[in-house]
């Protein structure tokens, strides 16, 4: 079996997190040398450092937006790094546990030059509990581990305990999307969420959660869905 390099382990401490609710794999195939010399040299730039009270959040950003926006679970960071690059006004938060996932999302923060992106490379409720009250104005849950077992389905993000979590974070009138091509996770979410008291489902058609978003640039998982024949769903929803 071949042991991790000095460098790969040291990249792997840095998602290192005691008590996390995060299930799953942390790291998948070796880094090439480019992705993993990002992960030394910018990762560091565009961490968020959750040592200390976040009490300002966009003062991370120069411009100070007041537009700030959270993408949960970013995969390769396609649909983050389009997003923010098509909103320079806007400051962009991304979680990801994954260590190859934030390597991806590091290589297209580069090559795009894109400087609006801050990132906690680990689970997403330790960023969300730190964010003031209110300061969120949108925030997207794309394709999330649907974790299909009937023993796992606790697992899943979206949860009544979270969306609470979540509106605490999200200013009145702020969007929470949610797309998922799983049926089952989809109609989860759709339960959660209406007995919910703090967002409302404004669709009124079948139009309108079965389009994708405005310029939306799609993911890899999305992608993948659409091959194997299956249908994703966008939902969109309200916070109170």
């Amino acid at each position: 079996m071949k042991r991790e390099s000095a460098l790969e382990q040291s990249v792997s401490e840095t998602f290192a997190h005691r008590e996390s609710a995060f299930f799953g794999r942390r790291k998948g195939k070796t880094l090439r040398a480019y992705q993993a010399g990002l992960m030394e040299t910018l990762l560091p730039e565009v961490q968020i450092d959750l040592s200390a009270p976040l009490s300002d959040p966009a003062a991370l950003f120069a411009n100070h937006p007041d537009d700030l926006r959270l993408e949960v679970g970013f995969g390769g960071g396609e649909h983050l790094a389009a997003d923010a690059a098509s909103h320079p006004d806007r400051g962009y938060f991304g979680c990801e546990p994954f260590v190859n996932g934030v390597a991806k999302l590091m290589a297209l923060i580069d090559a795009q030059d894109v400087r609006n992106i801050r990132v906690h490379p680990g689970d997403a409720g330790d960023l969300i509990d730190a964010l003031p009250a209110g300061c969120l104005s949108g925030v997207c849950i794309l394709y999330p581990d649907p974790w299909p077992k009937r023993r796992h389905k606790e697992r899943r993000f979206v949860s009544d305990r979270m969306l609470a979590r979540l509106a605490r974070a999200m200013r009145p009138g702020a969007e929470l999307r949610f797309a998922s091509d799983i049926d089952d996770y989809v109609g989860w979410t759709l339960a959660r969420v209406l007995r919910s008291a703090d967002f409302i489902w404004p669709a009124n058609s079948e139009a309108e959660w079965l389009t994708p978003y405005a310029n939306w640039p799609g993911t890899r998982y999305e992608d993948k869905a659409l091959r194997e024949g299956r249908r994703p769903v966008y939902l969109t929803f309200i916070r109170r």
